[in-house]
């Protein structure tokens, strides 16, 4: 075995450990995502997970020699971003609309 074919399997142990590493992140960034306890904590797991996912295909476009796989990454990153951008518009059009109830019912109060 010459040193190039050495260093290449070197390199396919850390691939996939880093990609076994980063699915047991994900698999806690799901549960942080379901269990909370606040909406804002959902918010950032949910852009966490995209940021990982994205780094694993990364890590999979070296390993298995496939350029086209960093495309769909650059894809899913944008995706990704819109996503939460979304999500955080529609968390603080709700949070605004509760706060401006509560003001409501404070001046009817008074």
């Amino acid at each position: 075995m010459n040193g190039q074919t050495a260093l290449e399997s070197a390199y396919q142990v850390v691939y996939v450990g880093t990609l076994i590493i980063l699915a047991v992140m994900l698999m806690l960034c799901l549960l942080r995502a379901i269990k909370g306890p606040r909406v804002a904590d959902r918010l950032v797991a949910v852009n966490m997970m995209g940021t990982m996912v994205m780094v694993m295909m990364a890590i999979l476009t070296v390993k298995m020699k496939e350029g086209y796989l960093a495309d769909i990454a650059l894809i899913y990153a944008m995706i990704s971003f819109l996503a939460v951008v979304v999500l955080s518009k529609i968390y603080l059009g709700v949070y605004r609309e509760h706060k401006h109830e509560e003001d409501k019912k404070e001046k009817e109060d008074q």
